[in-house]
């Protein structure tokens, strides 16, 4: 008689499959690796060895060079204002249009619904959206302009409505035959049950606001209102172009120097979302399948 126990004979995919998954996990990570390394190695270093494991002579040239730079800070505190504006106000958008929605007893719901996705799939253009924020005197250099230009994603929404839609119809009517009205069934039962879906969205608002640049670029013409993309940009820019002007001979050496300074920037891009995604990754994959379901 067999054991049962375990020692069940391993087949070759016990073997390929691990070892195709560490090496495919090797070539995503080694990008970010590599980007990584030659943020701390020296000028000389990387034009003797471009491809580098880990620099002989690590340095912090390439951060300094960007944090002596005084427009770092005025761009890390657009962006956290940026960030502080429009984030509650896209999730009470999002969550009370997805949520009414969601009811069967919404009047127009399905006009509303249709409505909003030809909006999404034809898109108006930065024009007509800059003359309707020059209309409403938000241009230029208002921050609200920014905000209200992408407050609400219809492809956020359509993933919350999926979700609110997989909520039993039993508890919001139990709720009203209580006396609850609409806002008190939102604010008491369904968000309660949603906060894996709120969590996913609120990554992905935070991720978006985080990265904009091509809207502020349009409406903020004043220096000390750029967000971080764009001043981390005009860093990498003006390095650039320091080095073109400097004593080197030729435009390669140039173009590595600026090398360090570019990826010190895609780092003090990437580092705050790094640190906040661990918060919301427990939810993050529950609410991304639970509302894309349907």
């Amino acid at each position: 008689m067999k054991s049962t126990n375990g020692l069940k004979r391993k087949t070759i995919g016990d073997y390929l499959i691990p070892a195709f998954l560490i090496i495919w996990g090797i070539i995503v990570l080694f990008p970010f690796f590599s980007v990584v390394v030659i943020s701390f190695t020296s000028e000389t270093e990387y034009i003797k060895t471009p491809l580098l494991l880990f620099p002989t002579e690590p340095t912090l040239e390439s951060y300094k060079r960007i944090f002596e730079d005084g427009r770092i800070v005025s761009g890390y505190l657009t962006t956290f204002k940026l960030l502080a504006m429009s984030l509650p106000l896209s999730l009470f958008l999002t969550i009370s249009f997805a949520y009414g929605m969601s009811r069967k007893d919404f009047p127009g719901r399905r006009f509303i619904f249709y409505f909003v996705l030809i909006a999404m799939i034809f898109d108006g253009g930065i024009i007509p959206l800059y003359m309707l924020m020059k209309d409403l005197h938000l241009v230029p250099n208002h921050l609200w302009a920014v905000v209200l230009a992408n407050t609400v994603s219809t492809f956020y929404m359509i993933l919350m409505h999926n979700f609110f839609k997989s909520l039993p119809d039993s508890l919001m009517e139990s709720a009203r035959i209580d006396g609850a009205g609409e806002w008190r069934i939102l604010a008491k039962i369904v968000l309660p049950l949603s906060a894996p879906v709120i969590a996913t969205i609120t990554l992905f608002y935070t991720v978006d606001r985080w990265n904009e640049w091509f809207n502020p670029m349009i409406f903020l013409q004043k220096g000390y209102l750029q967000p971080l993309q764009l001043v981390l940009r005009s860093i990498v820019i003006d390095a650039q172009m320091d080095m073109v002007k400097s004593d080197m001979d030729t435009i390669e050496l140039a173009s590595n120097f600026a090398m360090g300074v570019k990826t010190a920037a895609i780092i003090c891009t990437m580092l705050p979302v790094m640190l906040f995604f661990p918060f919301l990754q427990k939810h993050f994959v529950k609410g991304i399948m639970v509302g894309a379901v349907k």
